[in-house]
């Protein structure tokens, strides 16, 4: 999977990014950039994002929550999508998602 950017400016999510949850080894990396006094987080999805009569419940990253800085991290187990939340502050937060896998 080629890199995939999103970028949020301001408070409120981003839309959803979908995922290769069924790839038979399932790595991803995550490179959050902030810029401003921003605090964001990173959620994903195990609801189907593809479906509109599906409203998905976002659950925050393990680690990537409330950041003000720049930061990195990974899921290691499939989830169906990624997005940005911003919390707080202004500025834009910048999410580059990179899959690998087999």
């Amino acid at each position: 999977m080629r890199p995939i950017v999103v970028s949020k400016t301001a408070t409120g999510s981003s839309n959803w990014i979908p995922l290769d949850y069924v790839q038979a080894d399932f790595f991803v990396g995550l490179g959050l950039v902030i810029t401003g006094t921003l605090s964001a987080d990173v959620e994903h999805t195990f609801d189907d994002i593809q479906d509109a009569s599906v409203t998905p419940t976002a659950f925050k990253h393990s680690t990537l929550v409330n950041k003000t800085a720049s930061a990195d991290g990974n899921y290691s187990f499939p989830v169906r999508g990624v997005r940005i939340t911003n919390n707080s502050g202004t500025g834009t937060a910048t999410l580059t998602i990179i899959q690998g896998g087999a």
